[in-house]
């Protein structure tokens, strides 16, 4: 029996009988409790007393219809292949098999668990049920591409527009692919690339996004964390508005891109920028520059100031934090 259908059913929150959930959903009472018994493992929690049964918590499942609603009509023609998938290991290794296959331009790919999410630098991505945002998005780039490299940049700004724009205040970038608020980590940005950039060359825009962690869902992420319900303790947060949100953001976001390069959207990169002007600390290998974060070139590498002059630095090789958190 696929735990899809029974949590789907459950979602509003209400309190079913296990008679009622095997009546609704043509199974037999076996079946449903042996499905309800392997919710945990997803990490869903469910309130059981004898015979009837509700979700911890009302929860809010993808929904790509949902999610198109919110678009405008370009928009949703642009983005008119939303794959909303259940558990997987990966939506960036989503989109990269889709890739493979042919399913490649402006497909959208969303979960709502992911076991083995990645992060930068290969640090693992934490995904717990329906918390958070996982999103991939495919996106085919003319070739030769100038400052390609600087997309990871403006997804970024993408992001925190659209967060702006769903009431969230005081959302700032780290260089290069952080999305912070109140100085913890909101969300994270993982681009990869299948092709040939000089030829036919695909992007995958990896976005994620912490909506509403629970208690003892966040074990294992290595650093300081906030989610929107922390933001925003008093508003519901509808993750397919969020998701339609981020679309509408980054469909604007490229396509100034492709007419104008990184330097039409630079300033506003650096107007989220949070360590600019501030005293940092670049991990490069082994080795430890400081200096003080200038913003970022026009091919956005990051510009460090050190007392041996200005050094420029790309988003592969190093890693930026604050002075003092060594």
């Amino acid at each position: 029996m696929d735990s899809r259908e029974l949590v789907t059913l459950l979602a509003d929150g209400r309190v079913y009988t296990l008679d009622a959930l095997a009546h609704l959903m043509g199974r037999t009472l076996p079946q449903i409790q042996a499905c309800l018994a392997s919710l945990p493992a997803l990490g869903i929690n469910v309130l059981q007393d004898e015979d009837r049964v509700q979700l911890a918590a009302p929860v809010e499942l993808l929904d790509a219809n949902l999610i198109g609603r919110h678009l405008d009509s370009a928009v949703r023609q642009q983005f008119r292949h939303i794959h909303c998938e259940w558990v997987i290991d990966s939506t960036n290794q989503m989109a990269l098999r889709g890739i493979a296959q042919e399913r490649c331009h402006g497909h959208v790919y969303l979960a709502e668990k992911q076991t083995s999410g990645r992060g930068r630098r290969g640090r693992q991505w934490v995904s717990p049920f329906a918390s958070q945002i996982a999103m991939s998005v495919v996106w085919q780039v003319p070739p030769n591409t100038p400052d390609i490299s600087a997309l990871s940049l403006l997804v970024g700004v993408a992001v925190c527009r659209a967060l702006q724009g769903q009431g969230v205040e005081d959302v700032g970038l780290k260089w290069p692919n952080d999305v912070l608020a109140k100085g913890k980590k909101l969300g994270g940005i993982l681009l990869e690339m299948q092709g040939d950039p000089q030829q036919q060359c695909h992007i995958v825009m990896g976005i994620g996004l912490n909506v509403a962690l629970q208690d003892g869902s966040s074990k294992g992420i290595d650093q300081p964390w906030i989610d929107l319900l922390s933001l925003q303790p008093n508003r519901t947060i509808s993750r397919n508005e969020l998701v339609a949100s981020v679309l509408q953001a980054l469909f604007d976001v490229l396509a100034l891109f492709e007419k104008q390069g990184f330097a039409a959207l630079k300033p506003a990169w650096e107007a989220f920028d949070v360590y600019r002007g501030a005293e940092v600390v670049i991990q490069r290998g082994e080795e430890y520059i400081f200096g003080t974060a200038a913003g970022v070139d026009d091919s956005g590498a990051l510009c460090l100031e050190t007392t041996t002059g200005r050094q420029i630095f790309y988003g592969g090789e190093v890693s930026l934090r604050p002075k003092g958190t060594l």
